[in-house]
C-alpha cells in the first residue's frame, strides 16, 4: 500500500444518505476490511539487517536563487527533485515538516508495504512488469522487498539525492510563503519565501516550484482552486480515514513463521505472507473499539523490520482534517488510547501474538485525503475505469480504485479494478498560477480514481516528470501550461522520460491479446460491451456503482424497490435544492423495498416523487417523457418494463442527471 493506499475510509439528513448509498455500494461490490494482496506478484523480498540511518547533509542557508525549488520531502519530492538535477538544474529540496530524514509517509509515517502497479495480465508465462520505473525502480531495487525496513528506504532515498551535485537540501523550514506576482486573475509563482529553523528569513527566487507536499500546501497558499474531500460528489465533509501505523516487538523468526502458515491455512484468496509482507487477519475488524464512533480495525496490512518488529497499518480513525494540525494531534492521542487494548485483542485472539508488545506509534499520521486541486485536466472515474490512455502521458496507474472508510458504519468499497490508464501531465499544472506543478496525491484527480492514482508509485512518476519538464519549459521559453498543451513539447518530455528509465509508450487493451482468464478484463470487456453501458458511466461518476476486483457491475441482475430508493437518494446531494422529494413514498406502506420487483412505472414514481413532479401511478413514465425528464433512447433498452435490472436503473439515472444539468 502506498502513499494513499492499503488505506482505509456527524451524522444528519445527508449523513443517512450517504450511509444508504453506501450499504448500496457494498451491496454491488466489496467492502475493504482488509488489503487485497496487490503487491503479492512483487518482489518477495528478504529480511536483512537493521541499518543506521545516514544523516541527511542539508546546507545552512539556501542560496539566492535556484532553478527550480521542490516543496516536500516525501518519495515524490526526492524524485522530482533527482529529476530536476539529472537535468542539470540546481534544486533546492526544501521541507518544513521538522523532519531529519526524507522519505515522508513511507519513512516518518511508516507506510511501508508498496502498492505496486503492474502490466496486464497476459497469462502464466508471462512476467508482469511494473509500470513505473524511472526513480521509483532504482529506489525499489535497493530495499528489502515488497514490504521493506524505514531505515533501509530512508537511506536509499538519502542516497539518490546525495549523487547528485545540483540539489541542496534545506529541513525545518518553520513557514514557507510562496512569493507571487499577480496579473488581473492569474498568478506567477517566482519564488518562496522561507523562515529558517533558527529564525532567518530569507526570500529564494525560482525559476519554478514543485508542490510534492501531502496536501498541495503551496498550491493552496497560492491560490490555486482545489475541492476538498469528497466535494466533487457532493459531499465536503466527508474524506477517507486516516491511519496510525504503530509497530510491535519480539516478533521472532519463529512468530513470523507462525503468522505465514497461518496465512497459508487461510484458505483464502484475499490472505498471503511471504518473508517481508503479510496480509490478512480480517477478523480484525470484528475488534471492538472503545471508542466506536471515532476508531475502528481493519485486517491487518503488516510490513516485516530487519530488527525483530513489524509494522501495522490497520488503525482507522475519523473525522479527522489532515490539514489542520490540531486534528492531526487529536488523531493521535485518538490511537495512542486505543492501541493497548488493540495489541490485548491480538495477544488473546491469535496464539503466535502471545508474546507481542506494543513498541511504538509512528512519527506522522497516514493521512489519505485531504485537497484535490483544478488542473488543466481533471482525472476522471472513466478514464480509469475504461483504461484511457492520454496523448501527455506521464505515469501509468493500475491499483484497485480503493475507497477506504469513511466512518464506522461504512465498509469502504472497491469502485473497480482498472488494468491499466494513463496520468497526463495536465493533471500536475494547476489552474489560475504559472511557475507552479503539483505532484503527488493532491494532483488533479477527482476522489474516486483518486482511490486509485494516489499510490506513490505514480506518484514518484509525476514527480520524475515535473522535474524534467522545468528544464524543457526552460529551454522552450514555455509556461507549464503552454507546455501542456503542445503535442510536439509532451513527445519531447516523453523522449526524456523514456531515457531516464520510465516507459511512456502507448497502449491500446484491445490490441493487447489479453486471455479472458484475466477475471477483470473479462469484466471491463462485458459493460464496456453492454447496451446499458452509458448509464453505468453515469451511475460511475455519481459514485452509485461498485463492480469490485472483477469489475462485475451486475448489470443483468434484477434491481429492486429499496436500490433504486438508495440510488435516487444518492443524487440527492449533487442537487439537493431540487431534488426535493422522497423516491419511497412511491412504495405502498407495509412493503418491504428489499422484496420488491422494480418496474417501469414504479422507477418513473419514485422519480417524480424525487422531483415533486406531479405523475399519476400508471402514467408515470409517460410524464416524464413528456416533460423532457425521460427518454425513448433508455426506455427502449429496457427488456422487461416489469422487472428492471440493475442496467436498467442506471439509464434512468442517467436521464435525470442530464435532465437536472441541463435545467441547471
Amino acid at each position: 500500500m502506498s502513499a494513499n493506499s492499503s488505506s482505509p475510509r456527524g451524522r444528519n439528513t445527508k449523513g443517512i444518505i450517504l450511509l444508504a448509498v453506501v450499504v448500496l455500494l457494498v451491496a454491488a461490490g466489496a467492502g475493504v476490511y482488509w488489503w487485497k494482496p496487490w503487491s503479492k506478484t512483487g518482489k518477495e523480498g528478504v529480511v536483512g539487517k537493521p541499518q543506521p540511518l545516514a544523516q541527511v547533509k542539508t546546507v545552512k542557508a539556501p542560496k539566492d536563487s535556484y532553478d527550480v525549488i521542490v516543496v516536500g520531502t516525501d518519495p515524490e519530492g526526492v524524485a522530482a527533485a533527482v529529476s530536476a538535477a539529472k537535468n542539470g538544474l540546481s534544486t533546492l529540496l526544501l521541507d518544513g515538516r521538522n523532519r531529519e530524514i526524507l522519505g515522508g509517509l513511507m519513512t516518518l509515517g511508516w507506510l511501508n508495504s508498496l502498492d505496486n502497479n503492474y502490466e496486464p495480465d497476459r497469462g502464466t508465462l508471462h512476467k508482469r512488469e511494473i509500470l513505473n520505473k524511472g526513480i521509483f525502480s532504482e529506489w525499489y531495487s535497493k530495499v528489502e522487498g515488497d514490504s521493506f525496513d524505514v531505515a533501509t528506504a530512508a537511506n536509499v532515498f538519502n542516497d539518490l539525492v546525495a549523487k547528485q551535485k545540483n540539489i541542496d537540501v534545506l529541513l525545518k523550514a518553520k513557514t514557507m510563503e510562496p512569493v507571487l506576482s499577480k496579473s488581473g486573475d492569474q498568478s506567477t509563482i517566482t519564488g518562496m519565501k522561507i523562515t529558517q529553523a533558527d529564525g532567518t528569513v530569507k526570500t529564494v527566487q525560482a525559476g519554478a516550484v514543485i508542490d510534492a507536499t501531502q496536501d498541495a500546501d503551496i498550491a493552496a497558499a497560492s491560490g490555486v482552486p482545489f475541492t476538498f474531500g469528497r466535494e466533487d460528489l457532493g459531499d465536503k465533509k466527508s474524506k477517507m480515514a486516516v491511519t496510525l501505523v504503530f509497530r510491535l516487538k519480539n516478533i521472532t523468526p519463529d512468530v513470523w513463521k507462525q503468522m505465514q502458515k497461518r496465512m497459508e491455512t487461510d484458505n483464502d484468496d484475499g490472505t498471503g505472507a511471504n518473508e517481508m509482507s503479510v496480509w490478512g487477519y480480517k477478523d480484525m475488524k470484528d475488534y471492538p473499539p472503545i471508542n466506536k464512533d471515532r476508531v475502528a480495525m481493519r485486517g491487518l496490512n503488516i510490513g516485516r523490520q530487519n530488527n525483530n518488529t513489524m509494522l501495522i497499518n490497520a488503525l482507522q480513525i475519523f473525522g479527522i482534517d489532515g490539514t489542520d494540525p490540531k486534528s492531526r494531534d487529536e488523531a493521535f492521542e485518538l490511537g495512542k488510547k486505543e492501541l493497548p487494548h488493540i495489541v490485548e485483542y491480538m495477544k488473546k485472539k491469535y496464539p503466535e501474538f502471545a508474546g507481542i508488545e506494543l513498541d511504538a506509534t509512528a512519527p506522522e499520521l497516514y493521512v489519505r485525503e485531504t485537497r484535490h486541486i483544478q488542473g488543466e485536466y481533471r482525472l476522471s472515474i472513466l478514464d480509469v475505469m475504461e483504461n484511457r490512455d492520454q496523448w501527455d502521458r506521464i505515469a501509468f496507474g493500475a491499483y484497485p480504485i480503493d475507497i477506504q472508510r469513511l466512518s464506522p458504519a461504512d465498509t469502504g468499497a472497491v469502485v473497480g479494478q482498472p488494468l491499466q490508464y494513463a496520468v497526463p501531465y495536465r493533471s500536475i499544472v494547476p489552474k489560475k498560477v504559472d511557475g507552479l506543478l503539483v505532484v503527488g496525491r493532491a494532483a488533479s484527480f477527482d476522489t474516486l480514481p483518486h482511490g486509485s492514482a494516489r499510490v506513490v508509485p505514480v506518484g514518484m512518476a509525476t514527480g520524475e516528470a515535473a522535474g524534467a519538464s522545468v528544464k524543457l519549459a526552460k529551454e522552450q521559453h514555455l509556461t507549464f501550461r503552454q507546455l501542456s498543451a503542445s503535442k510536439d513539447a509532451i513527445a519531447t518530455l516523453q523522449d526524456t522520460l523514456n531515457k531516464q528509465g520510465m516507459e511512456l509508450k502507448p497502449f491500446d487493451l484491445k490490441t493487447m491479446g489479453l486471455p479472458d482468464a484475466n477475471r477483470a478484463y473479462k469484466g471491463w470487456k462485458t459493460f464496456m460491451e453492454h447496451k446499458s453501458f452509458k448509464g453505468l458511466e453515469t451511475a460511475l461518476t455519481l459514485g452509485l456503482a461498485t463492480g469490485a476486483y472483477t469489475n462485475d457491475f451486475a448489470l443483468d441482475a434484477k434491481s429492486n424497490g429499496q436500490r433504486m430508493i438508495n440510488q435516487l437518494e444518492g443524487m440527492r446531494k449533487f442537487r439537493p435544492e431540487v431534488l426535493v422529494g422522497s423516491p419511497a413514498a412511491a412504495v405502498a406502506k407495509g412493503t418491504d423495498p428489499k422484496a420488491l420487483p422494480v418496474t417501469l412505472d414504479l422507477a418513473a414514481q419514485m422519480i417524480a416523487q424525487l422531483l415533486k413532479v406531479d405523475a399519476k401511478p400508471g402514467s408515470a413514465a409517460e410524464t416524464l417523457l413528456n416533460k423532457g425528464i425521460l427518454t425513448q433512447e433508455s426506455i427502449a433498452t429496457i427488456a422487461d418494463k416489469q422487472e428492471l435490472t440493475n442496467g436498467d436503473t442506471y439509464m434512468l439515472i442517467r436521464d435525470v442527471y442530464n435532465a437536472e444539468k441541463a435545467a441547471k
